[in-house]
Order: C-alpha cells, then sequence, then structure tokens
C-alpha cells in the first residue's frame, strides 16, 4: 500500500515503532515517522538489570530483524556488567495468532533456573506468549516487556496472573487535557449512527438477549468506560496512542498552514476549491514543529527528534480482578550515567509470596573476604568463591580480585581487613629472651672460673703439659663465644647487624684454632719421643701461637672482604609471622656469611679428625680423647644448625643460631676443661710427678 501511495506522494505518517530502514528519504520520501527514536530501549533493560543485581536473565524476541538487533545491543550492553543470558528464546512471525503455539518454548523458559525474563516485540507477535501458558501453574517469574508490548492486553482475566509483578518499559507522555473527560463521556445512546461503538458497548456489558441480539436498552443506564477493567479498556492513553494523537494533530496543522497560506496569497474564485491536493502537504510536513495540547514539542524532522524517554510501571493485579499500573520508576536516556535509572523499589509489588526483590543469579554472590573465580567452560556469571589468600582482603560483594595490604599490615582471618602489624623483635624484656641472656652470662661466668682455676693452678703438671698458653687462649675465646650471643639479643641496629656474625665468626674461628694447635702439639710430642726425631725442633710454644694466628688471621680477611662488599644491615621481615613485623639483621651476602660458617667448619673438621686419630697416643694427659668428643659436639651441632636456619624464619632463625652458639660452646668447654676441673679440684693425687709416672706404668704401649 505503501508503495502504491508513493506513486502519487501521498503522505504517510507511521506511527509505530521507530525503524532506522524508514528513515532513508531516497527509498521513502513520503513517509513520516511520529515515533520516538528507542535506540536506548536496550541500555535502559540493561541498567535496570544491573539496579536490582540480576545477572542471570532469560531474552524473548520475535525472530525478525527487529528482534535480532534488540537481542545484538542487549548481548553487547550486558558484557559491560558481567550479565549473561540464561537462554535466549526467538518466537517465529508465523506464530503470530491468538492460539496456543506449537513451537515448545515455553517449556523451556520455565524450566530456565533464571527468575527474570526479558520481553521484546510487540502486541501482536507476543499475543502467543500469552495463550502458551499454563492455566493451572503460574511461571514464577519476573517479566520485564519493552514498550512496545500492551502487557494489559488479552482475551480474558485469567491470564494476567501469569505477568503478575512484570515490570514494563512504556513511553514517557503527559496527561491529554480533557481525554480522560471525554471517554467518561461516551455513550452510544448519544451517538446512535456509530455501529462499532454499539458492538463495542453489547460486548463488554453484556446488553444481549437470549437469542444474541444486541439490545442496547438493557445496558445499565450509568454504564460507562471507566468501570471497565484494564484487559479490556484502559482510560490512560497509551504511549501508541499518543503517537496517533500526534500525527493527527500534525495533520491538522500542515492543513490549517495551508489553507492559512493560500487564504493570503488568493482570493476565492468561483467554483474552486480550497482543498488542498495530499502532495502539496509535504512542504509543510517536513519542516513543521509545533506544541500540542499536552505541552509536548513535537518535531516532524526525523533528525530533530529526540531519544524516547520512559516511565517505569509495576502491573498489579488482585483476587479481586482489579488490576493497574504503577508507577516506579524512569530511564531518561540524556540524563547522567549514575542517574539515567531511577527506581522506587519500596512501591513495587512483585506479586505472588515475593515480599523482597526475587534473585535471579547463576551463583551465589561471594561475601567479603572472597573473590570469584571463573569456571572454565561457562558464563562468567557462573563462579565459584575462593577466600583471599594470606595477605589480601576484599572489602566488597562479588569481588573480581583481591587487594593486597600494605606491608606494614595484616590481614584478618575473615580476609575482609587489614591491621597494622606488631612491631617485634628477639628483645630481652621477653621470657625466651631473659633465659637466653641468662644462659649465656652464666657459661660466660663458668668459662671466667675455669680460667681462673687454670691460672690458679698454672704451675701444676696438668697445666703446663697442655701448653698454658693454649690453655688460657681457649677459655678466654669460649667466653667472648657465650657472650657474643648477646649481639643477636635486643632491637637490631647498624652496630650490632656488622659485629654479630663477624664476632661470632672471629671468636669461634680462635677457640677451633686453638683446640687444632692442642691436637697438633699432641701428635708432634709423641713424635719428639722417639730417639733422634727431628720433630723436636717444632715443640716451641711459637709453633701452637702461629697455628692460632694464621687460621684466625685468615678468618678475619674473609670477614673484612664481607663488610668491604656487601656488610649486613637492619632489615624487615614482614611475612614469616601473622600481625608481626619482625625487625632482624640481613646477612648482605649468603655467600660470604656461609664462608665464614664453612672455613668454621674446616677447622673444626680438621681437629676431629686429627684428634680422632692421636686418641690412643700414650703421651702424658694426653687430651686427644677430651679434643674428640669435644669435636664430635661442636660439628654435631652445626650440622643440624644448617637445615634448621634455613628452614625458619624471623625471631626463629636468631633463636636457632643463638641456641647453637650457646650448646657448641658449651660443648668445648664441657669436653676439654671440665675433666681437667676435676682432677685439679678434686684429684689433686693425680695432679703430680708420681701420679703420672704410675699413670704412665700403667699404661700399654701402642704400637
Amino acid at each position: 500500500m505503501g508503495t502504491l501511495l508513493e506513486l502519487y506522494n501521498f503522505p504517510q505518517l507511521s506511527f509505530g515503532l521507530f525503524d532506522p530502514i524508514l528513515s532513508d528519504k531516497a527509498q521513502f520520501p513520503s513517509l513520516y515517522q511520529m515515533a520516538p527514536r528507542d535506540s536506548s530501549l536496550p541500555r535502559g533493560v540493561v541498567q535496570l538489570l544491573v539496579h536490582f543485581k540480576w545477572t542471570w536473565v532469560g531474552l524473548v524476541t520475535t525472530d525478525d530483524l527487529r528482534g535480532e538487533e534488540f537481542l545484538r545491543e542487549v548481548m553487547g550492553e550486558v558484557a559491560k556488567y558481567d550479565v549473561c543470558a540464561a537462554f535466549t528464546e526467538k518466537i517465529p512471525v508465523s506464530e503470530r495468532r491468538l492460539e496456543e503455539s506449537e513451537v515448545g518454548f515455553m517449556p523451556r523458559i520455565m524450566a530456565s533456573s533464571s527468575r527474570v525474563v526479558v520481553i521484546h516485540g510487540d502486541t501482536d507477535s507476543l499475543m502467543v506468549l500469552r495463550h502458551s501458558q499454563s492455566h493451572f501453574f503460574p511461571a514464577y517469574k519476573v517479566w520485564i516487556a519493552t514498550s512496545h508490548w500492551d502487557i494489559t492486553m488479552r482475551p480474558n482475566s485469567a491470564d494476567s496472573y501469569h505477568f503478575y509483578g512484570a515490570l514494563t518499559f512504556t513511553y514517557l507522555t503527559r496527561e491529554v487535557p480533557g481525554f480522560k473527560s471525554f471517554l467518561r463521556s461516551i455513550n452510544p445512546n448519544k451517538d446512535p449512527e456509530d455501529i462499532v461503538l454499539k458492538e463495542f458497548w453489547s460486548s463488554v456489558f453484556w446488553c444481549q438477549d437470549e437469542y444474541e441480539k444486541l439490545q442496547l436498552e438493557q445496558c445499565a443506564s450509568n454504564a460507562s468506560l471507566e468501570a471497565l477493567p484494564i484487559f479490556i479498556f484502559d482510560m490512560s492513553m497509551s504511549g501508541l496512542s499518543y503517537t496517533i494523537y500526534n500525527a493527527v494533530y500534525a495533520v491538522a496543522w500542515a492543513l490549517h498552514e495551508t489553507l492559512l497560506r493560500r487564504s493570503e496569497i488568493a482570493s476565492e474564485e468561483a467554483g474552486e476549491s480550497w482543498v488542498p491536493h495530499p502532495w502539496q502537504l509535504h512542504s509543510f510536513l517536513k519542516d513543521l514543529q509545533f506544541n500540542n495540547s499536552a505541552g509536548d514539542q513535537v518535531f516532524m524532522d526525523e533528525k530533530r527528534s529526540s531519544e524516547a524517554q520512559y516511565d517505569i510501571k509495576n502491573y498489579v493485579f488482585y483476587l479481586n480482578d482489579t488490576e493497574f499500573l504503577l508507577k516506579v520508576g524512569q530511564f531518561i536516556p540524556s540524563a547522567l550515567p549514575a542517574q539515567d535509572v531511577t527506581i522506587c523499589e519500596e512501591a513495587i509489588n512483585w506479586g505472588w509470596m515475593h515480599s523482597k526483590v526475587p534473585q535471579s543469579v547463576c551463583s551465589d554472590s561471594c561475601g567479603r573476604g572472597y573473590r570469584k573465580t571463573t569456571n572454565e567452560g561457562e558464563p562468567v556469571c557462573c563462579f565459584s568463591c575462593s577466600q583471599c589468600p594470606e595477605g589480601e582482603i576484599s572489602k566488597r560483594i562479588d569481588a573480581d580480585h583481591c587487594e593486597k595490604c600494605p606491608e606494614n599490615e595484616y590481614t584478618n582471618k575473615d580476609r575482609d581487613h587489614c591491621f597494622p602489624k606488631v612491631v617485634t623483635f628477639l628483645g630481652l624484656a621477653e621470657p625466651l629472651g631473659v633465659t637466653l641472656t641468662l644462659t649465656a652470662l652464666s657459661f660466660a661466668l663458668l668459662t671466667a672460673l675455669v680460667l681462673w682455676v687454670f691460672v690458679q693452678f698454672r704451675d701444676t703438671p696438668i697445666v703446663k703439659a697442655n701448653n698454658r698458653t693454649l690453655s688460657y687462649t681457649l677459655p678466654i675465646s669460649l667466653t667472648f663465644c657465650f657472650l657474643c650471643s648477646l649481639l643477636f639479643i635486643g632491637r637490631p641496629t647498624a652496630a650490632t647487624c656488622l659485629l654479630r656474625q663477624t664476632t661470632f665468626g672471629v671468636v669461634f674461628t680462635v677457640a677451633v684454632s686453638s683446640i687444632l694447635a692442642k691436637t697438633i702439639m699432641v701428635v708432634l710430642a709423641f713424635r719428639a719421643t722417639r730417639p733422634g726425631s727431628r720433630i723436636r725442633m717444632w715443640m716451641q710454644l711459637r709453633v701452637s701461637n702461629s697455628v692460632v694466628l694464621i687460621c684466625s688471621g685468615i678468618q678475619v680477611i674473609l670477614c673484612g672482604i664481607w663488610l668491604g662488599i656487601s656488610p649486613p644491615f637492619p632489615d624487615v621481615d614482614p611475612d614469616s609471622e601473622p600481625g608481626h613485623i619482625i625487625i632482624l639483621c640481613n646477612e648482605g651476602s649468603d655467600i660470604a656469611f656461609y664462608c665464614v660458617l664453612g672455613y668454621m667448619g674446616f677447622l673444626a673438621l680438621g681437629s676431629f679428625t686429627v684428634a680422632f686419630l692421636a686418641r690412643n697416643l700414650p703421651d702424658t694427659f694426653n687430651e686427644a680423647k677430651f679434643i674428640t668428643f669435644s669435636m664430635l659436639v661442636f660439628c654435631s651441632v652445626w650440622v643440624s644448625f644448617l637445615p634448621i636456619y634455613q628452614s625458619t624464619k624471623g625471631k626463629a632463625m636468631v633463636i636457632v643460631e643463638i641456641f647453637s652458639i650457646l650448646a657448641s660452646s658449651a660443648g668445648l668447654l664441657g669436653c676439654v676443661f671440665i675433666p681437667k676441673c676435676y682432677v685439679i679440684l678434686l684429684k689433686s693425687e693425680r695432679n703430680t710427678q708420681e701420679g703420672i709416672k704410675k699413670k704412665v706404668d700403667s699404661k700399654p704401649i701402642s704400637s
């Protein structure tokens, strides 16, 4: 029909849905679209879903180009907000009939786990949706209808149950003055010639006799359209009707302008008709703009037409067959992004037993302290929840990522808050620090007493026989070994970090070097007893002193290189203990640290080997056996120290090293000096020349 009218340039005013294709003036020069642009409708629908946090929704559209376009735009919008389509159903265009559809889309909609269904299409194409629902098993779904579907239109009142609580987008329009008053005044008795009105009146008010003949006089005299239910007649002007109203108004304006201009340019001639030809209206219609009686501005130029604005209405139905569309919000596309959709949730009646907003999600929300983990092969809306790892938190629901706490803060058990960490170190005030300090001081005092005993009995054979100088050097170095452990207790500073390991390495090397020198002197003493032996020349005090000095000097050089290249420094460890920041000494160079330990271990292993081989030599006061036991204890402690030290962190590393220092030093003190002190103090008869001779004579000489 449009093609035929186009041949004669008849103006055509379309009041249906806005279609961009019809805006092509080259193809449709005589067509004017009265409907506002609705390209923002998909965005409004998605904003409504986001507002109620519905992320798992169904989409139902007609199987045509308009439905395809709506699906494409909606899918593009939902991708921005992690909203997923649980299903998409397309109703074939051939199904536009008022009967039950043979296509099984309704069972699929009912079986879906989605509680929210978005419907897009016009009233005719979606009428089949009503007939395809069961009257006995209502669909407990939240339906969201677009502006093109009149949700109130249905063949009977029973179908209203299915869409109870639905939300629908309708064109935002103003009330036309006098429209409702006009509807209230309508009565077929006032216009008997209106056959259509008579038929409508008799069908809705049951004005028929027993033979189904029209009898208007049987209708109530006070019958009014206002008394009809909304599914039969709506007193409010719908968006579609408002568009028709503007179209008629536009034609009236065009005719008015045409007649006004003709009256100005020419006087009426006999026989000349004032009725303009249809094609003459184009010059007025294409540039026409006016304000209708409702106060809205209407543009006939589609380029100047603005985007449609929408009311969001809630369809409410009561058991007494009372129903109405209640305005609960608006969608204004031109508003700011956060203010384009406004909703009054308290005013919404969700229908059936819903007293609060229904939930429509594929997966339950992840609480605070958890983050979403996507499942492979599933939509982004279907996810699992995993707790944030140690040191990370999430303060909001459905967080995609966890946030790291600052280094000076730690996470609580629920992983939803960061709290300041407590600064800690192995201090003198805590019980373990006090215990280790008292232990170190006690052993240092005991070692000092041993040194005092040796000084007091310096002229006795047992002291003189074991190299008096080494016997003094060893307890002095052991005293410093015990005292150096105190450098590890207390708040680390730059000075203590520099002194800790270097002091420990040097004094322990002096102690081990002294034991090595003692062992060497025992072997030399045995060899020197043989006739004609030239080893006697090595039996001098400076030989043993040289061994101590050379071995200790090498360690001093290693420590100097360490301090020169990468010295230790104070550092913090925020990760070893939850809720604590441990202040400790960073060794600077791990290689240098292990070189110092390795060199000390090499000397200890050499001392152990020589002492073990010389344990049965028949020398006077042979202490090789005691040295063997002391080195066995020493090596056992430090061999155990390495794996334990590597597997611990924070204060535990410091405690392990202090314990190793005290244990190894105590092993040397106990194995080397306690037997001698026992002889000196309790067995003085054995600390004489006679006692020595008896002991030597009683021992067999080993070959």
